[in-house]
């Protein structure tokens, strides 16, 4: 059975006729609409390296929004990651391990509510925590089914699919803004799974509009009591000072306090504030190499 589902999938990605990104470097196998019985299906582009080689092993760096990595000539805002030019020079210059990416596509209309860390929503008072799971999430915090699917179905896949090192201190994950919550998400409910999170312009207001700090304290809350443990999991946040990326600052640094008190230190951890950067793909291209330089370093 485990056989002939991923000889389907395999073949559905073949006769995919969704256009596919065409990276620089590198290839990208598309699987479409890839099937959970968590969340509703989406894409999955799984970038490999120039000469990947099935007969060694590779690390696996998985990461959100997966449209927007690879091309910016299909997407919506023309910006993108620079996710494989980034992977292959670091790879090629033996400053990372060598390493695959999983790009797994966000579920439009239904992003937030499957990015926004759900048992945070326990700390917040019962009538806000009504309103953020209304307004915000779509009446249904999906967080929780989201990385089931990515745990459970997403990566069993992948490591069979793939020439890949399969334990926690290979597995990584990645995102920007709400992709930054569910990265920090993913490492504390999942620790054994996951040795390494890269959360970028951390959204901690986690609503369209910040009104009050009721929802970054239930963040903070959950975190003091699920941040994994130290000894064996590294954690990197940034944040810009512009647009958007100015409301996470103060948020940030009562972040960087919990990390401290939970016994990070800078092999471990770090927290950097890029001054005069924005809030998009083309300033997360721009130091993407930092935080991966980090957490997959040799």
């Amino acid at each position: 059975m485990k056989n002939f589902l991923l000889l389907f999938i395999l073949i559905t990605a073949i006769h995919s006729s969704a256009q596919i990104a065409k990276p620089s470097s590198g290839t990208i196998q598309r699987f479409e609409k890839f099937f959970s019985n968590y969340v509703e299906p989406r894409n999955v582009d799984v970038w490999l390296p120039e000469n990947y080689d099935a007969t060694k092993k590779y690390a696996v760096l998985y990461m959100h929004d997966g449209q927007m990595l690879f091309d910016s000539s299909i997407t919506w805002n023309k910006q993108e990651w620079q996710v494989d030019e980034v992977m292959s020079q670091l790879i090629s210059s033996k400053k990372i391990k060598a390493c695959i990416v999983v790009g797994i596509w966000n579920n439009g209309e239904y992003r937030h509510a499957e990015y926004f860390p759900a048992k945070a929503l326990a700390y917040l008072p019962d009538t806000i925590k009504a309103t953020v799971v209304k307004q915000n999430l779509k009446n249904n915090a999906q967080a929780d089914n989201y990385l089931k699917f990515i745990v459970q179905e997403l990566k069993p896949f992948i490591d069979s699919a793939f020439s890949t090192r399969t334990n926690q201190a290979n597995t990584f994950i990645a995102g920007s803004s709400m992709g930054g919550l569910i990265s920090m998400y993913a490492i504390c409910e999942y620790p054994k799974v996951f040795g390494g999170a890269a959360c970028l312009s951390t959204h901690w207001i986690g609503a369209i509009q910040q009104k009050n700090d009721y929802i970054p304290t239930a963040f903070a809350e959950y975190m003091v009591n699920n941040l994994p443990n130290p000894k064996n999991h590294t954690i990197y946040y940034d944040y810009g000072t512009i647009e958007l990326d100015s409301l996470y600052k103060r948020h940030q640094l009562k972040v960087d306090a919990i990390m401290l008190k939970k016994g990070y230190k800078s092999k471990r951890w770090i927290t950097k504030e890029f001054i005069g950067k924005n809030h998009s793909e083309k300033a997360w291209a721009q130091r993407f190499e930092i935080p991966i330089s980090f957490l997959l370093n040799k």
